[in-house]
């Protein structure tokens, strides 16, 4: 039983270094949107510690976040155990991160997809989200290049075609 016991605790070990250093986003919020749970992205990307927010109101830790608009999306989650999604495309982001490739990046800040995801306990009951930030810039920043290029394209055929 001992072996069993140390092999738990071991596999719990790996897991939490796991979420602590993928390079995504994860923050768990309970229905007050009290941070629970602050990986090491997060604290890179924000420059708080998780000692910092845990257990403090998102919306007092990112007032930018409008908290109207955010519970509406978190509702879903809460109540019918569905995901949400929110795209760089529909808002360009949720935590107003600096772009940390100041050299190869373009961006002032850093573009970002958001996945909300019920966290269901032993009763069935979500008391709990999870929330994944991607970090999106080089896709956005590709995109927005390639757009303002077929503009440019699309302006040099117009004087062209007007000669």
């Amino acid at each position: 039983m001992a072996n069993d016991a140390l092999d738990d605790l071991r596999e719990f070990h790996w897991m939490a270094d796991m979420l602590q250093s993928v390079d995504v986003g994860i923050v768990v919020l309970d229905r007050q949107f009290k941070v629970q749970v602050w990986n090491g992205f997060m604290e890179s990307h924000s420059g708080l510690l998780p000692s910092e927010v845990q257990q403090k109101c998102l919306f007092d830790l990112f007032n930018h976040i409008e908290e109207s608009w955010f519970a509406q999306k978190a509702k879903p989650v809460f109540e019918l155990k569905t995901r949400a999604f929110m795209t760089w495309e529909q808002r360009p982001y949720l935590f107003k991160f600096p772009n940390y490739r100041p050299i190869t990046g373009s961006e002032p800040f850093m573009y970002q997809n958001i996945a909300l995801s019920p966290l269901t306990s032993t009763t069935g009951k979500v008391d709990f989200i999870s929330m994944m930030i991607y970090d999106m810039t080089d896709i956005a920043s590709g995109k927005k290049q390639l757009e303002a290029l077929q503009v440019s394209e699309s302006e040099a055929a117009e004087r062209k075609s007007a000669r």
